[in-house]
């Protein structure tokens, strides 16, 4: 549905939005079928096994406690509709991933902060003029965005999968073993390129839109469908695939192609800022909090 090939006034959004994910979200924790084990940074469900938690985190390297008491507050900005990570809630107010990640490290570093909801294409513009603090809104971190801003460590990547039919003899999704096999993928994105330059014996097929490219794959047109793992993950789970198909191979999760991961966004130089961020991020980790609210919102890993 979303592709690598997403930008707005030279940020890049994470490619990451999924039909019908609300829905499959409250349904699973309605009926009790999540269980989060933060420990192992895993999840049990009902006759499944687990689902990994992206983690970027390292316990042997713990950050410094920043001098918390020159911070009186942050001012967040945030943008209107990219769900399930930023939205608006029933009440207007700014609700979903994001949101609820800069809430925990407002609570964990006790400031005071304010979530103010921006279309995405102002925001960077926003946080020069000093009309916030830091953006918590899916920015992939890239050099060209580096020269503007600076970021936190990364919270999530958004790696990319293979997808084939769940009947299909394909048991793992390497170049030597996919020769000659049909991939589709969506015209101009980082995948297709990734797959041009790594799986060279297999048949790319593009498409002009990441629905006809998952078609492509159901109807028979293409053995594997190639694509950003967050959206896919929403897909397999929704209504839209019929329970059609499953991730086969992978992670792929080359920064070149993919990103090197998703961030907070802060004035350049604002190194007490970020540095309290990075703090705060490193000990919801470290508490299991950053897992429950993974698992919350993502009850199939990407992963």
């Amino acid at each position: 549905m979303f592709s690598s090939k997403i930008t707005v006034s030279s940020a890049s959004r994470a490619p990451a939005r999924g039909r019908g994910f609300r829905a499959l979200l409250l349904a699973l924790l309605a009926a009790g079928l999540l269980l989060a084990d933060a420990e192992a940074g895993r999840v049990l469900a009902q006759g499944n096994p687990g689902v990994a938690i992206p983690s970027f985190w390292d316990a042997r390297r713990r950050p410094d406690r920043p001098d918390l008491s020159r911070l009186t507050g942050i001012r967040f900005l945030t943008e209107i509709d990219y769900p399930p990570f930023n939205y608006a809630g029933p009440d207007g107010n700014p609700a979903g991933f994001n949101i609820d990640l800069a809430r925990m490290i407002c609570e964990e570093i006790k400031v005071q902060c304010t979530i103010q909801m921006r279309r995405f294409d102002t925001l960077l513009d926003a946080l020069a003029s000093n009309q916030g603090d830091a953006v918590v809104a899916s920015i992939m971190s890239t050099p060209d965005i580096r020269k503007r801003v600076d970021f936190s460590d990364p919270y999530y990547r958004t790696p990319a999968r293979f997808v084939a039919l769940k009947d299909a003899a394909i048991e793992d999704a390497l170049p030597e073993k996919l020769e000659g096999k049909r991939v589709a993928v969506v015209a101009g994105t980082a995948h297709e390129a990734y797959l041009r330059a790594l799986f060279t014996e297999v048949e790319v097929k593009p498409y002009s839109t990441a629905e006809a490219a998952r078609n492509a794959l159901r109807k028979g047109e293409a053995d594997l469908l190639f694509g950003d793992g967050i959206s896919l993950s929403f897909w397999l789970n929704g209504t839209d695939s019929a329970g059609c198909c499953v991730f086969r191979g992978g992670p792929f999760m080359e920064s070149r192609y993919f990103g090197e991961g998703i961030g907070i966004a802060v004035r350049r130089g604002n190194d007490l800022l970020r540095g309290a961020i990075n703090w705060a991020l490193f000990r919801l980790w470290e508490q299991g909090k950053f897992t429950d609210l993974w698992l919350r919102y993502f009850p199939v890993s990407p992963y």
